[in-house]
């Protein structure tokens, strides 16, 4: 069980460290300019984005879309926790300075960056035919095209 939720807890981390490294940035160097800490969110979102499109090609490979569907949505859910909630108390910000509008913009947001990486990494696995599923119907197409036809008695 320990090795299963392993994977899953090291990628929250991982996302959660972009988002870290990235407030960080945006306090510390563009603290006075909002345009290129929009610009730094935006970067964020890219590598997140990019981050979470080579997991899911790399476990789109390895299993079945219901296994690792879930642990893939558990690593998003904990890391926007994460994110939306202690992000802007390591940088001394509140998460609940602006509006209402304002915090679920923020949560809409990473929904859309991840949902969009997912995406793409599953959709290049696929196009490539290296994902699961793929992988499963070759091995099928080539065992019955193997066996020779057994003639039929009468």
């Amino acid at each position: 069980m320990r090795d299963q939720w392993r994977p899953v807890g090291v990628l929250a981390g991982v996302l959660f460290a972009v988002n870290v490294v990235a407030r960080l940035v945006a306090r510390f160097a563009f603290d006075e300019d909002p345009v290129a800490a929009d610009r730094v969110s935006l970067a964020m979102f890219l590598v997140i984005g990019a981050i979470l499109a080579a997991v899911t090609f790399n476990w789109a490979q390895r299993s079945a879309v219901a296994r690792w569907g879930g642990d893939l949505a558990a690593a998003v859910g904990v890391a926007m926790l994460l994110t939306v909630l202690v992000g802007p108390l390591l940088v001394g910000n509140d998460p609940f300075a602006g509006n209402a509008g304002t915090f679920f913009a923020q949560i809409g947001l990473y929904l859309l960056a991840t949902g969009a990486g997912i995406l793409t990494g599953y959709l290049i696995a696929t196009a490539l035919g290296v994902d699961h599923r793929s992988q499963q119907l070759k091995r099928y197409a080539e065992v019955k095209s193997a066996k020779p036809r057994r003639p039929v008695r009468r």
